[in-house]
This record gives structure tokens, sequence and C-alpha cells, in this order.
């Protein structure tokens, strides 16, 4: 018998949204918050309006990427030099992958149910909120 686990919701996904932001803020950085479920439907999305245009698709695909392989984008950079274990993943899949730290699976009850992306900071500082926002939504 399986456990049921809630799922995130749009109200988690602002919970998250606005910690990213929040931290981001505090360390005087702009960025481009990106939310996705289980499914990898956008939940939420938020991009300040002096943050670089391309900082809300690069917060979009940390967040698809930290949801596919179930791991922050941050542990993943070795992996995609060349000779590196994920080096050829990204033309087997639909969808490029970003392996720059700021994309973090959320999990509720040991289960994936979601992801969070973070750009517009150094890979460093967006996977920083990005940790902090999920700490802020346990």
């Amino acid at each position: 018998m399986t456990t049921a686990v809630a799922p995130l919701t749009v109200q988690d996904a602002e919970i998250l949204v606005t910690a990213a932001h929040r931290a981001a803020e505090d360390a005087g950085v702009t960025v481009s918050v990106t939310v996705l479920d289980a499914g990898g439907h956008l939940l939420a999305f938020r991009r300040d309006d002096r943050a670089v245009l391309i900082s809300g698709e690069t917060s979009t695909r940390k967040a698809y990427t930290a949801l596919q392989l179930n791991a922050p984008t941050a542990d993943l950079v070795d992996a995609v030099q060349p000779g590196g274990l994920f080096h050829t993943l990204p033309t087997a899949l639909d969808r490029p992958l970003l392996f720059i730290a700021g994309g973090v699976p959320v999990h509720r009850g040991g289960r994936l149910i979601g992801a969070i992306g973070v750009g517009g900071g150094t890979p460093g500082q967006d996977h920083g909120f990005a940790s902090s926002a999920v700490r802020a939504l346990a």
C-alpha cells in the first residue's frame, strides 16, 4: 500500500517564488524564478522588470532539468563536461537541458512533487536562492 503525497500546489509555488525573490533581493540580485509541478507544468513564474530577459528561459530550463533528473543542477555540472556521464544526454531528450546551478527538485514525503529554477545571479547564488526557497516551504 502506498501513502498518498500531497502535490505541489499553486500556494506552495507562490511560497517558493516569494522566498527565492526575497533571498535574491537581500543579496542585491535581480532574478527570475520558475516553479514546475511533478508533471513539468508551470505553476508559478516571476521575472522582475530589471532582470535580463533570458533569465526567464534560464530559470525554466533549470527547473525542468532538476525535475527530469531529480537532482539539484549544481550537482550535475561535472557530468556534462566532455567525457562526463551526461555529456550526450541533451540530444537524447526532446527538450534541451541546462546544467547550470539554480535548479532544485522539491520533495514531499520522500517523493518528487516539482522543481524550482532561479536565473539571474551567479550559478552559486542561483543555487542558494533556490535551495533557501525549498527550505522555506518545508
